[in-house]
């Protein structure tokens, strides 16, 4: 009985032992109908050793059986089935289980023949046959490039399973789980740190405009360098994106201050705020003012209306704001949730929500917070806090014990000390009194 694997680096064809290992092949052969390997990547690859993949993931840490799927997680694994005659050997195809008879999704092929290390350990179900399809495609995995995790540089995928022959009957409800056409390939969260499997790892510019290079370069010199501002703390997050209302207004003349601002960008919509940014110390006007607009639509005829515009005999330059500094300030006083929105570059962000739940200036009720949400939180709390305070009464009572046990192993300490000097005091005060008599007794004589 044969399966395909369509794989990124070519088909490989692989001959199931269902008479020695049916419960193995039969999960195999109904986890390929279903489509649960496609788009798998092969998250581990040792060289001469073996390749893993078959979970859904991409970490090693997930993958189900066949009967956990269609009947729930008491199903998730199934036993083992490990034979002394069959030994992983070049192309042996094993179950990777997580422990003994602890066998889900996760599959691997050896790639090497020195593998006594695994030898009774997992279950060998199959092997790719010499001659055929796949051993071209084991070469080039084997040689892939890979990190210090053996993750490979480039992905490696599964890109679609086909079943030749099935002996196995399908369950009743494993119709529900099959789909009526292959999933398509479609870029995932594997693909943004590593290279693509569809890409030239050599030239990932080849049949691209020069245009479109230089913009995936920009993007690529962005995003590095945002990377770099984040690790440093000068952003929240490399994704970050500055307000989509807020305009950066400079070529200010020193005597135009915010209310001038305000008064004369009014004329295009509702501003929440203008300010124009003054030395700490001094006072004066640094000539460049933030202005930020109730909508994204006011803000953008503000930005075609008054730039190079004449306010106070000064030509003033009018441009989108790139500053995120009320989103990092929002950010470091722990305002997290409201920030999702501006990363996203949404000009209506949550970081103006007020804590009462309502939308500045939105006067519609339904907004509100009902008074029992109040009074269920306040409950909360208080029950939070009593629960703080007795334990810490708890710890300032042990503590308490402690130092008071202490502070008595301590004068008792001193008391002996104490006895000890005064006898020794006593002792001396005997021997000089001897002494002395006895100095007495030689001058009578």
């Amino acid at each position: 009985m044969a399966v395909i694997l369509e794989t990124s680096l070519g088909d490989i064809f692989l001959d199931l032992y269902v008479d020695k290992c049916p419960k193995a092949c039969e999960n195999f052969l109904k986890l390929c109908k279903i489509k649960y390997y496609n788009n798998n990547i092969i998250f581990n690859v040792q060289k001469d050793f073996l390749a893993q993949t078959g979970c859904p993931e991409g970490t090693g840490r997930a993958g189900d059986s066949i009967w956990g799927i269609m009947y729930g997680k008491q199903a998730r694994f199934f036993d083992d089935e490990i034979h002394d005659n069959l030994k992983p050997k070049l192309g042996s195809v094993c179950m990777a289980n997580t422990g003994k008879n602890l066998n889900g999704s996760q599959f691997f092929i050896a790639l090497g023949n020195e593998l006594t290390s695994i030898e009774g350990k997992y279950t060998v179900f199959g092997e790719v046959p010499e001659g055929e399809d796949g051993e071209e495609a084991l070469k080039k995995i084997n040689q892939a490039f890979c990190d210090d995790n053996n993750r490979p540089i480039q992905n490696i995928r599964i890109r679609h399973t086909v079943v030749i022959d099935d002996p196995f009957p399908d369950p009743k409800q494993l119709a529900d789980y099959i789909p009526d056409r292959s999933p398509e390939a479609k870029p995932d969260k594997h693909d943004v740190d590593r290279i693509a499997d569809y890409e030239n790892a050599l030239n990932r510019h080849e049949g691209k405009t020069e245009e479109q290079v230089d913009a995936e370069l920009k993007k690529a010199t962005a995003k590095s360098q945002a990377e770099v501002l984040t690790i440093i703390g000068d952003l929240p997050s490399a994704e970050v994106k500055p307000m989509e209302t807020d305009l950066f207004v400079c070529k200010l003349n020193p005597v135009t201050t915010s209310e001038d601002l305000e008064t004369i960008f009014s004329q295009f919509g509702e501003i929440k705020s203008c300010e124009v940014v003054k030395d700490w110390k001094t006072g004066d006007s640094l000539q460049y003012a933030f202005i930020e607009f109730e909508e994204r639509d006011s803000c953008e005829r503000a930005y075609f209306k008054m730039e190079n515009a004449l306010i106070d005999d000064r030509r003033i330059h009018v441009d989108f704001s790139q500053s995120v500094a009320k989103l990092w300030g929002a950010w470091r006083k722990g305002d997290r949730k409201g920030l999702q929105q501006g990363f996203a570059g949404n000009a209506q962000s949550q970081q103006y929500r007020k804590r009462d739940g309502r939308d500045r200036g939105d006067k519609n009720p339904k907004n509100k917070r009902f008074k029992g949400e109040d009074r269920d939180r306040g409950r909360d709390r208080g029950e939070r806090d009593r629960a703080r305070d007795k334990g810490r009464d708890r710890d300032r009572g042990r503590d308490r014990d402690r130092n008071r046990d202490r502070d008595r192993g301590r004068d008792g300490g001193r008391d002996r000390d104490r006895r000890r000097d005064r006898d020794r005091d006593r002792d001396k005060g005997r021997d000089r009194r001897r002494e002395g008599s006895r100095e007495r007794e030689r001058r009578r004589r």
